[in-house]
């Protein structure tokens, strides 16, 4: 799989390069934004962006990756680890955000679990006026493409899978952001709302007092 890394520190970049590497990526790697932005568009399986970067901000670099690939991986690396800052990494669009210092075999087993976490399903499935093209990662909505960051098809995905079924923010803080995510669980609570606000047509209802669930029926 091809990943880019966008590292300023020389030495640490060196280091993640050759762990990614040792672990089978193909890896690209950056020091700066204005090295990193002229890529944007090349067909990559991850990125990793360390937020500051000396030219420019690594949120900007996420947000203009998941303008371009709502669905590609993307990991945030900072040495910021308010909890602000992490909502905000969640809140642009990024899969995950790892706090400076870490070990680099860390990473790589995060970067490992993003890519296990890709639906991998040939068919699509359709409620309603809602289509989910589960190998693509695209879903439409009345016949239109419908721009889901990744993070948001994740949790459409996974509730579409299980019909009916409800589950607690525990629960789907587990699966959408895995074991090793210490925040808060509101962090569900806004995922939803976003998906909400982007399309009305999505059955995902709030089982009051527990979580949520899918709602709707494959047609």
């Amino acid at each position: 799989m091809i990943c880019y890394l966008v590292e300023d520190e020389e030495n640490l970049n060196t280091l993640l390069t050759f762990s990614l590497k040792q672990e089978g990526y193909d890896v690209t790697s950056f020091l700066t934004y204005n090295e990193a932005v002229d890529h944007l568009e090349d067909d990559v399986d991850a990125w990793i962006v360390d937020i500051n970067l000396p030219d420019g901000s690594g949120l900007d670099l996420v947000k203009e990756i998941k303008s371009i690939y709502p669905s590609k991986k993307v990991l945030i690396t900072s040495a910021r680890d308010s909890e602000i800052d992490k909502l905000l990494g969640l809140e642009i669009g990024s899969d995950d955000y790892i706090t400076k210092p870490f070990l680099p075999r860390e990473l790589t087993i995060r970067l490992n679990r993003l890519m296990k976490s890709v639906v991998k399903n040939t068919s699509n499935k359709t409620f309603g006026l809602v289509e989910i093209d589960y190998e693509k990662r695209l879903i439409y909505v009345e016949g239109k493409m419908a721009d889901f960051t990744s993070k948001e098809f994740d949790m459409i995905a996974m509730f579409s899978k299980h019909p009916n079924q409800a589950f607690t923010r525990e629960q789907l803080l587990y699966k959408i952001w895995g074991d090793d995510y210490f925040g808060s669980d509101r962090v569900v609570d806004d995922l939803i709302r976003r998906i909400r606000k982007k399309s009305s047509h999505l059955p995902i209802e709030t089982v009051y007092g527990f979580g949520y669930r899918w709602c709707g029926h494959e047609d």
